[in-house]
């Protein structure tokens, strides 16, 4: 058997609980700080909530509801009855904290769920909800989703994030004075970044020695402001070749110990616009892990905890 080449969450998961656990998306209407005016509006240029609403989810659906339905769908596909109760859709935390309180733990509560998983912003995670994320933790195991997509300012400023990289570094900070797992994600394809700025998150990501990651290229979705960019010819999404390249040379960048939640993310056909290559995951992640046998390389192989997270320095922010 051949030495694995980098460390998906699904053998962490198995490792823990003994089995195959699934996630289960939730979707509670919840929206984020630079949609409602808060901060800005719009939201991400990139960003189409209501694609990533379970198809299992039926109007008014509560936690338990969407619970019991997704468990369905995947105990007959996968074979399992051990599930995460995935908090996914906008912020996830934007709300007052006795109705999170309420809602997290009608899902804790559930016999079914092993664990928690809350996405969220950097700048949406107080004290108050740490403590609270602290006390589930102590009945299952949890981890928080928070997104950075970009560690330089001036691409946050362009797709409209509304938060800084030093808010993410912060929050990073903060939740890992609570013993909270935390996972990131990142895109490769931000308008105007070169590969070495997509690096350079990674490195981030590296040095704040982060639980878990999820890797994805820029989709260009049907009426984004992207999808104008992309129109006007001020846009190139990333051909296959590139995203693969930039995803091996990121994880030999990681600490081995980091779990890889998504290699690529995905767009249903009907939105998407570009590129093609995205629709067809099965053939991204062939390529990734052909690419990383070709280069007889592995995750972890640049990163050097003594030397300061990274052997060829860190991020430039």
């Amino acid at each position: 058997m051949t030495q694995p080449r980098y460390y998906p969450v699904s053998r962490y998961l198995k490792e823990r609980f003994g089995g195959r656990v699934q996630r289960v998306s939730i979707y509670c209407g919840f929206t984020c700080p630079n949609r409602d005016g808060t901060i800005s509006t719009g939201g991400c240029t990139y960003c189409v909530p209501s694609l990533l609403i379970p198809d299992t989810y039926r109007n008014r659906m509560g936690v338990t509801e969407q619970l019991n339905a997704g468990m369905e769908r995947l105990r007959k596909r996968y074979r399992t009855d051990r599930f995460i109760a995935y908090f996914q859709v906008n912020t996830n935390t934007y709300a007052p904290l006795d109705r999170l309180e309420k809602l997290y733990r009608e899902a804790t509560g559930h016999p079914r769920v092993v664990a928690l998983c809350v996405s969220t912003r950097p700048d949406c995670v107080d004290t108050a909800l740490l403590e609270l994320l602290s006390q589930l933790k102590e009945e299952k195991h949890l981890w928080l989703e928070l997104g950075l997509q970009s560690a330089h300012n001036r691409t946050l400023r362009l797709i409209n994030r509304g938060h800084t990289v030093e808010d993410f570094v912060k929050c990073v900070e903060r939740v890992k004075t609570y013993g909270i797992d935390v996972c990131t994600h990142v895109i490769f394809g931000l308008p105007g970044e070169s590969k070495e700025d997509m690096l350079d998150t990674v490195r981030l990501v590296a040095e704040l020695e982060l639980w878990g990651i999820k890797f994805h290229q820029l989709d260009i979705i049907r009426g984004t402001p992207v999808e104008a960019l992309y129109r006007e010819g001020r846009l190139r999404p990333l051909e296959l070749e590139a995203y693969a390249e930039c995803v091996v040379e990121s994880l030999e960048l990681l600490s081995p110990h980091t779990t890889i939640h998504r290699l690529s993310g995905y767009t249903p056909r009907e939105y998407l616009v570009a590129p093609l290559w995205s629709l067809n995951k099965e053939r991204v992640r062939k390529r990734i892990e052909q690419l990383l046998e070709e280069r007889n390389t592995h995750q972890g192989i640049r990163w050097n905890k003594h030397k300061g997270g990274l052997k060829d320095g860190r991020p430039k922010g």
